[in-house]
């Protein structure tokens, strides 16, 4: 092989996979520009996310409400069905990157998916405002072509559990100083709490904010794509799974299913029946 032939084989693998986000060759590590080295004991894991995902260091302010917004949603308990999928995973015998990919992969549209769905409404609602419309009149054209694509049920707003989400005020709080401090704009907080106050006039009752809602109020605000916001939460949640699948693990128990073994699952099959002579074997 002559050395323009060479060459040429050796660009084309080097650039098979093209990357922005890490430099590395022997003895060398960089992350968006950034040596390992450097990075290490100065920038916390809140603030690698930002500069993994968006190519620069988030400010103080900035990386400090990412990091509530992360650990804000680590967990509900195992009636969430990431965990208790986690928890059953745990008791059949995997190792934990088992038990945590089994109960990641469950984090979709319904369940994990809320934030990313709340991002994307907040975002139609400010690109009407951009277009001239009031906040209100955004807010329900928003709401109504919402409800018209994913039906009644919005997401971020409302809670199975919770007459109110003990989270969300919280978050909204942090939100508010971080636009007193010049850190975000504060517009997606208005545009969530004015959508808040139009689902309870509709409805005739409160709905209030859940945690996807808030959170996603931080991601629209910190100026993340609706997809990252699931993303985001997957990063999140998995601290969760990773608990439970680790308390499950030490706890041990075999082949736990989603119910007590004593307890059966409602049967509303046949009624018991003979198998027909012509299905016999002689």
């Amino acid at each position: 092989m002559n050395p323009t032939a060479s060459d040429d084989v050796e660009n084309a693998s080097s650039a098979w996979w093209r990357t922005g986000v890490i430099d590395m060759s022997p003895g060398v590590i960089r992350y968006r520009g950034y040596a390992i080295e450097d990075l290490i004991g100065n920038v916390g894991f809140a603030q690698m996310i930002w500069l993994m995902l968006r190519g620069e260091l988030p400010t103080p302010g900035q990386g400090a409400l990412l990091e509530a917004a992360l650990m804000s949603a680590v967990d509900h308990g195992p009636q969430a069905p990431s965990i208790a999928i986690a928890r059953m995973a745990a008791t059949c015998g995997v190792g934990l990157n088992n038990a945590m990919a089994s109960a990641v992969n469950v984090l979709g549209d319904v369940h994990g998916g809320a934030g990313e769905q709340a991002v994307a409404l907040y975002h139609d609602a400010a690109a009407r405002m951009d277009a001239g419309a009031s906040l209100q009149d955004a807010v329900c054209a928003a709401l109504q072509a919402y409800v018209e694509l994913n039906g009644k049920f919005v997401s971020g707003f409302g809670h199975r559990f919770h007459p109110r989400d003990p989270r969300s005020p919280r978050l909204l709080q942090l939100v508010d100083e971080a636009a007193a401090q010049g850190e975000v704009s504060g517009r997606y907080a208005q545009i969530a709490r004015a959508i808040e106050a139009e689902l309870a006039a509709q409805k005739g009752r409160p709905i209030p904010m859940n945690i996807d809602g808030a959170t996603a109020v931080i991601y629209a605000e910190l100026d993340f794509p609706a997809p990252l916001a699931r993303g985001l939460f997957c990063l999140s949640r998995s601290v969760g799974i990773l608990a439970h699948a680790w308390e499950q693990t030490e706890q041990g128990g075999r082949n736990k299913g989603p119910i007590p073994r004593q307890y059966l699952p409602l049967y509303e099959g046949h009624a018991p029946r003979e198998l027909p002579a012509w299905a016999r074997k002689p």
